[in-house]
């Protein structure tokens, strides 16, 4: 029995990039991409040494593509 394909085997990924990193440009980056049809899946924050507030942001998004052609 095989497992079923989640969104890592048959789907699309996106990324957005946030230089900016604050409250607003990660709650507008959310709202407008999830809006198009992918799903949340995690952030990654890019931080530098001696600081604790992130320079980057990475959210990671997938969408499932439509039913598989027969």
């Amino acid at each position: 029995m095989t497992p079923a394909a989640g969104p890592a085997e048959k789907g699309t990924y996106r990324v957005e990039e946030l230089s900016d990193v604050n409250d607003r440009t990660i709650e507008e980056t959310l709202n407008r991409v999830t809006r198009d049809g992918y799903r949340f899946e995690s952030v990654h924050f890019v931080t530098q040494p001696g600081n604790r507030r992130p320079t980057m942001g990475f959210l990671f998004f997938t969408r499932a593509d439509g039913p598989p052609e027969a």
